[in-house]
């Protein structure tokens, strides 16, 4: 499997992956995702290079945003002032479910944050999504706090203020990495 970073052209993929996973999640009881997401937004991010997409030949697998911004609100100025990454919509498509692509990717993010300069790897969760938060344990991460003040990026009440970290380092993800170096941190 190839990791590349996301062009223009894969918005309609990234916004279908995204409904894909709303739909998956509302059968599981779950609310997460079911406001849109801006397409001119994830535009944006991609356009920036903080998008990534996983090919599993010629077929997208799974995407991972990764960025040195934090979502505003979310972490306080200590935190911020630590060389950081930050996570967000994690993807894999159900065909492609139950294969490890997402502690896969995670690990490859922690790698690319780490040879940024990062110390830390941060993510926000959906705050009622305890399967996902038990998730992102299980995969080394530990939670910093909750926060429920504030508006989400496409609207309405903030729902993914379930805040956590982990350490950078180097990992063994086993993709072929096909993105360009990260900007050193601070640049």
């Amino acid at each position: 499997m190839i990791i590349r970073s996301a062009r223009p052209e894969d918005v309609a993929q990234l916004l279908a992956f995204r409904e894909e996973a709303a739909s998956w999640l509302l059968q599981l009881g779950s609310d997460q995702w079911q406001r849109p997401y801006p397409a001119d937004r994830l535009l944006t991010a991609v356009e920036a290079g903080s998008v990534f997409m996983l090919d599993d030949g010629p077929v997208a697998a799974a995407t991972i945003t990764v960025d040195a911004t934090a979502e505003e609100g979310l972490w306080t100025d200590e935190e911020l002032s630590e060389p950081s990454m930050f996570i967000t919509k994690l993807t894999v498509a159900r065909t492609h479910a139950g294969a490890n692509l997402g502690a896969r990717l995670l690990d490859w993010a922690g790698d690319r944050a780490y040879r940024a300069g990062a110390k830390w790897l941060r993510l926000d969760a959906w705050t009622t999504n305890e399967g996902l938060q038990r998730y992102y344990l299980q995969r080394g991460f530990e939670h910093v706090r909750t926060v429920r003040e504030g508006t989400a990026v496409n609207g309405g009440p903030r729902v993914s203020g379930w805040l956590a970290q982990r350490l950078t380092g180097p990992a063994d993800h086993g993709f072929v990495d096909a993105t360009p170096d990260p900007e050193p941190l601070g640049r």
